[in-house]
């Protein structure tokens, strides 16, 4: 009796130390799992709280995407556009355009016409426009701006048969647009637009000009100037040219054809021309920062070009 008791004592111990064995195990276990699933949950935390990557070719949103130049080129006074068109997740249409400082037509209306001159003036076998159509279709071919390879810093490429032009400009907007997202079109009619005084100032012998373009229905360029009874050069160029005398003559701190160019640049933010505040009868505004000369000249006249554009 006595041996079956102690029996059952030895093998009650054996069976507990076997159950503080196993027990002692799989915590190890679950310590080694749980230190690898430790490592793997932060690196889905880290995925998680890293910012959305950008859509993958086929995968963009629907819709119209924008994006323009900040400022116009010194040296060749143009500014560039981007307009794409996205359905189903994929790009089908895409247009490289450009706008100049001083207003008128679009670049690829420009080039069209003649006027650019790209193939009488260089060695180049193409027109721009029909360059910029090549770069277009390259990018529907690859879905994606960023796939481009250039062949040197100034974003030639190698890559679409017949440019020459660099292409550098065009991906780039492509890709902002597409960061961006999806914006729609302007509200306005796409062209170029022109309006005038209807006579010269009897005092000043000027009268002033407004010349905007309107590229995928956004106001990209405004040009506010103006031309003498006399004849000779425009506002802007007897302006810069020191020929005005403004900043000399006056208590201004800026020439006149430097506040028309904020005044310009006040259109082009607000894309409304209404939509400017006077503090007195006269046209001036506190709405410009800089400006203070009467700018009511300029915003009426752009309002009256921009009627056809509704």
């Amino acid at each position: 009796m006595m041996l079956k008791r102690k029996k059952g004592f030895l093998f009650l111990i054996s069976a507990l130390f076997f159950v503080l064995v196993m027990a002692g195990c799989g915590s190890d276990t679950e310590d080694a799992d749980g230190s690898e699933n430790e490592e793997s949950g932060n690196n889905t935390t880290e995925t998680e709280e890293t910012p959305e990557v950008e859509a993958e070719p086929g995968e963009y949103e629907d819709g119209i995407y924008f994006a323009e130049e900040d400022g116009f080129s010194e040296d060749s006074g143009w500014k560039y556009t981007a307009t794409l068109e996205v359905e189903d997740g994929s790009i089908v249409s895409a247009d490289w355009n450009g706008a100049n400082i001083a207003g008128g037509d679009d670049k690829d209306t420009v080039s069209a016409n003649g006027e650019y001159g790209m193939v009488e003036n260089s060695d180049a076998e193409l027109e721009w426009h029909e360059q910029a159509e090549l770069a277009e279709e390259y990018l529907l071919e690859i879905q994606d701006p960023a796939a481009i390879e250039y062949s040197d810093d100034e974003g030639h490429t190698d890559a679409i048969s017949g440019v020459s032009i660099h292409v550098v400009e065009f991906f780039d907007l492509a890709q902002q647009a597409l960061n961006n997202g999806p914006v729609g079109r302007g509200d306005y009619t796409d062209g170029a637009y022109h309006a005038e005084q209807a006579d010269f100032d009897p005092d000043s012998g000027w009268k002033y000009t407004a010349d905007l373009t309107v590229i995928d229905g956004y106001i990209v360029a405004a040009d506010w100037n103006g031309v003498h009874t006399d004849g000779g050069d425009n506002k802007d160029t007897v302006s810069a040219n020191g020929e005005y005398g403004m900043v000399e003559n006056s208590d201004a701190e800026l020439e006149w054809h430097e506040q028309a160019e904020l005044a310009e640049a006040h259109l082009l933010e607000t894309q409304d021309p209404t939509d400017i505040e006077y503090t007195d009868d006269e046209g001036h505004t506190d709405a410009i920062s800089g400006v203070s000369i009467h700018v009511s000249e300029f915003f009426d006249l752009a309002e009256e070009a921009l009627a056809d554009a509704q």
